[in-house]
């Protein structure tokens, strides 16, 4: 039997509860870091698909990562860690498995030894003790790292993982004010370690199209991602997509700054994000068969990004002053009129 990493999640979109709804809101208000407004959405071209997944052993893709001439991609859900390699016409070449029944994994990332860690972090229900970073390495060996937040349970779906292997969850929220924690201590196995709460990205509003859950889909962070040359991380929401330059794999400092925004385009459930070989482009896919698997041409819009990462690591850079939080509130209260709405309406399968 498989090695248990959690029970089995609800496939229903929870309601949202208007006490939470409200706690919320008065937190985004008071949150000193913010993802927007961030600066205008980046001049980038148009996107392109560069395949489309066919294959039906991927039909809840969430988690990608580009690695030179193949992809990594993951499923939400499912009662064994897998790991699908593809190649860049979006076949299947190969499977990884191993004995670990996941709870609910959300987003995927590629450490320098070449382990692939899968990002066991799901809770539609917000109920759940412990979340899980499962590890998958080269030999076929397995690790589960457990641990708690400080705070409560919530519900994720984007894992970065820095240069240095620290591991960040960045939680999906209903208003947009997405949590962004660390281990407190080395991740080891048959303990449970408390994460700490080090950062706060408030997203807002952008009138991007696309996503299950109308325009509250702008606020929801779907996953993440960080650069191969260490100097960007990223991102995403169901419409848009957002760099911050990286220095010193100092990801708090990164995220208390002013992003680039990428408009994606519009998809049923876009998930996963990656960078491209370059390190200068987004890839980004989502759930569905046949789904797309989309290059962003971003370049000029990540150059500048990545040069002020350089810059920041020769010198330290001042302190930026906390954003105005009036379209944050504004954002906050459609959201919440917008999924209090839809919750009562949507029923899908799971890992909205």
């Amino acid at each position: 039997m498989p090695e248990q990493a959690g029970g089995r999640p609800s496939r229903v979109w929870p309601r949202l509860l208007c006490a939470g709804a409200v706690g919320a809101l008065v937190f985004a208000a008071a949150s000193p870091a913010a993802a927007a407004p961030a600066q205008a959405a980046a001049e980038t071209g148009q996107p392109s698909t560069i395949c489309q997944v066919t294959d039906t052993r991927l039909p809840e893709l969430s988690g990608l990562v580009v690695t030179g001439d193949t992809m990594l991609a993951m499923n939400d859900g499912g009662d064994e860690l897998t790991v699908y390699v593809l190649d860049m016409s979006c076949a299947v070449v190969d499977v990884r498995t191993a004995p670990v029944d996941p709870y609910d994994p959300e987003d995927l990332a590629l450490g320098p030894d070449g382990t692939v860690y899968l990002a066991d972090i799901g809770d539609n229900r917000v109920d759940r003790s412990t979340v899980a970073l499962l590890a998958l390495h080269p030999d076929g060996s397995t690790a589960i790292y457990r641990m708690s937040y400080p705070d409560g349970p919530h519900d994720a779906e984007s894992l970065l993982l820095a240069p240095d292997g620290t591991a960040y969850i960045v939680t999906k929220e209903i208003l947009g004010a997405s949590g962004v924690y660390k281990p407190s201590a080395p991740l080891a196995e048959g303990v449970v370690t408390p994460l700490q709460r080090v950062a706060q990205v408030n997203f807002t509003l952008t009138g991007t199209e696309g996503g299950p859950v109308g325009r509250a889909g702008q606020l929801m962070a779907t996953g993440g991602a960080v650069s191969r040359d260490g100097t960007m991380i990223a991102l995403r929401t169901y419409t848009d997509a957002y760099v911050w330059p990286l220095s010193n794999a100092d990801v708090p400092t990164a995220l208390a700054g002013t992003p680039v925004r990428i408009a994606l385009p519009p998809a049923p459930q876009g998930e996963a994000i990656s960078f491209s070989a370059d390190d200068r482009q987004l890839v980004v896919a989502g759930e569905g068969v046949p789904g797309d698997v989309t290059l962003v041409p971003a370049t000029a819009a990540l150059e500048p990004v990545a040069a002020a990462a350089s810059a920041a690591t020769a010198a330290t850079a001042p302190d930026s002053g906390p954003p105005a939080f009036t379209a944050g509130l504004i954002a906050a209260a459609v959201a919440t009129v917008v999924v209090w709405i839809g919750g009562l309406l949507i029923r899908r399968r799971g890992g909205t």
